[in-house]
């Protein structure tokens, strides 16, 4: 064993040893690291299986996944979001067009409808202010009534365990 990795103790150190070993050539500038940049937001680790769930649950030709995505995108820590523009929002959501808002409105108000979020309007717009609820509590209310596959909750839960979640004890 070398003394580089005898002297890394850290997970994180870890993983920056292993990247350096197998990308000897590539330059840090090169890479877009959390700590070193701006424009970052917290993300669940399980977000991906989450959407999934979330679409699912929406039935089909209704993916909400894409909106809700561009919704955590731009919350802070406060659960808490102001849209000043839905025709951005709508963008960043995939829709575009003459119907891109309507059609990211319908999205927004199912998004509601399955209590992933709260919507309050405000001057600029119907849907200016969003609360963003903690999506894998509203995932267990699904479960509980039956509306989830197995597969798909048994991933999220295991998911949730590997990455020490305490929302599900």
């Amino acid at each position: 064993m070398s003394e580089d990795i005898k002297k890394v103790r850290s997970m994180s150190g870890k993983r920056v040893l292993l990247r350096t070993k197998l990308w000897p050539q590539v330059d840090e500038t090169s890479l877009w690291l959390r700590k070193d940049k701006v424009g970052f937001t917290t993300i669940p680790r399980t977000m991906t299986l989450i959407g999934r769930i979330m679409d699912q649950i929406s039935g089909k030709g209704v993916p909400l996944f894409s909106t809700y995505l561009s919704l955590w995108c731009r919350v802070f820590d406060e659960a808490f979001v102001e849209i000043r523009s839905d025709r951005e929002l709508a963008f960043e959501s995939g829709f575009t067009g003459s119907r891109g808002v309507a059609t990211w409105r319908a999205r927004m108000r199912k998004l509601q409808e399955l209590n992933f979020i709260s919507i309050k309007p405000g001057l600029a717009s119907e849907m200016q202010y969003v609360l963003i609820f903690n999506p894998i509590l509203i995932i267990e209310g699904y479960n509980l009534s039956g509306q989830i596959d197995s597969l798909s909750y048994q991933s999220l839960m295991a998911r949730l365990i590997e990455v020490g979640a305490t929302e599900i004890e």
